[in-house]
């Protein structure tokens, strides 16, 4: 089938829809959410991403009076799948005399999609959407996004550009928070990271009362995470709704030259994988993400909106396959007072008159040549990416490389 770019409205908000024959993807303007990212079964699509029941579907703007009891922020009223968190990942926080909504801007505001078209020369779908830095006083960025299918590729890109207008460099967060859900995530699925070395969310998060693990335990493998009361758990393998949510930050080694993180349903025998360039060889302008942030959401919250009223049961079990740059899920003010964590930078710096890129990309890809082994690795090859896994191997079409995709982006240019 020909590929598809085009404005819809979905869930009561401004969307829009691009597809090829192998995907099919949804991208929001509020928040810049992408509820919707799924392979084609014949006339009907699996969908990997995490639309939670308690999501607003109305459309209606966010009002704090009207909404706030039961949502609490903003975020949590449009929240879905994918998003980017920038220039601040986490909590709610005052940086630079700015206030910062949780997850930053860049997963609250409104990006405002400039084009929405096919490509004529290749067939690839794109949209290319900016948003405009509420505070530019104290803070004078403008993020600029390009989304796009390549032809032939189960596969969808995200460049984000952080441009900065001041006499002065700032130190941001960015993370893309890929969170997988049903019909596409269930118990069994089998998780693996490009990381080398994990640490478990430290006290004082909102994990303090629904984790398992060691708060501020250090391992090397998700085989076993030290788990608070003794022992330890394997966390490679998905369980159901266990009444515990955990958070995991997992280090990308340095030499990798591909990041990436791997959900595989056995069943369907499908596989969620994101993945950005690692640090060898990176363009100069573009920067590298430094962590895999495993958000292990299997139940133990008792306030709305993850529980139906407060003091009741969560019923939300999701995985967030998270990926970026940041500290925890703290914010940029303890990020900047904590600029390394297992080795690696929290931050990274947009110079004064100057920009960063950040390339990303997500694909569901059959995993039927691996069988029951798990991925253990993933790796780049032109024009394709090749999991791994203990005695097999299967080569994929998707541009783990970034050299199709980055063409395109010059091609296209920025606005």
């Amino acid at each position: 089938m020909a590929a598809e770019a085009k404005r819809v409205e979905y869930m009561g908000k401004r969307a829009v829809v691009l597809a090829n024959e192998n995907v099919v993807t949804i991208l929001e303007a509020t928040g810049g959410m992408v509820p919707v990212f799924g392979a084609r079964r014949g006339a009907s699509v699996l969908n990997a991403h995490w639309i939670p029941d308690f999501r607003d579907a109305s459309g209606t703007p966010y009002d704090e009076a009207v909404h706030g009891p039961y949502w609490k922020v903003k975020l949590l009223h449009h929240i879905a799948g994918d998003f980017p968190c920038v220039p601040s990942f986490g909590g709610a926080c005052v940086v630079d005399g700015v206030e910062q909504p949780v997850h930053g801007w860049g997963a609250n505001e409104e990006w405002a999609a400039e084009a929405v078209e096919v490509e004529p020369s290749s067939g690839a779908a794109f949209a290319r959407s900016v948003l405009r830095c509420p505070s530019p006083a104290g803070m004078p960025l403008r993020f600029e996004k390009l989304d796009f299918l390549l032809p032939g590729e189960p596969a969808y890109y995200s460049f984000i550009r952080v441009q900065n207008s001041g006499d002065r460099p700032i130190s941001i967060n960015l993370v893309r928070h890929n969170t997988a859900g049903a019909p596409f995530l269930a118990p069994g699925c089998r998780l693996s990271v490009s990381a080398d070395r994990f640490m478990a969310a430290p006290t004082g998060t909102e994990f303090d009362p629904t984790g398992r693990l060691a708060q501020g335990g250090e391992f090397r493998s998700l085989s076993k995470a030290p788990l608070r009361g003794g022992g330890t758990v394997d966390l490679r393998e998905l369980p159901g709704m266990i009444g515990h949510s955990d958070f995991v930050m997992g280090a990308v080694p340095e030499k990798a030259a591909l990041g990436w993180s791997c959900v595989v349903n056995p069943r369907l025998k499908l596989a969620y994988v994101c993945f950005f360039p690692g640090l060898p060889g990176l363009p100069e302008e573009e920067v590298a993400g430094s962590f895999n942030e495993l958000w292990l959401q299997h139940g133990g919250r008792v306030g709305a909106p993850w529980s139906l009223y407060e003091g009741g049961f969560d019923r939300v079990y999701c995985l967030g396959t998270e990926n970026g740059t940041s500290s925890f899920n703290l914010g940029l003010g303890y990020a900047r007072q904590n600029p390394v964590l297992l080795g690696r930078p929290t931050i990274f710096e947009v110079p004064a008159h100057g920009s960063r890129t950040f390339a990303y990309g997500t694909a569901m890809v059959a995993v039927d040549k691996l069988g029951r082994e798990d991925v253990q690795a993933i790796e780049p090859e032109k024009g394709a990416m090749v999991l791994k896994g203990k005695k097999a191997s299967q080569r994929v079409p998707v541009g783990a490389d970034f050299a199709r995709a980055r063409e395109l982006v010059s091609r296209l240019g920025w606005t």
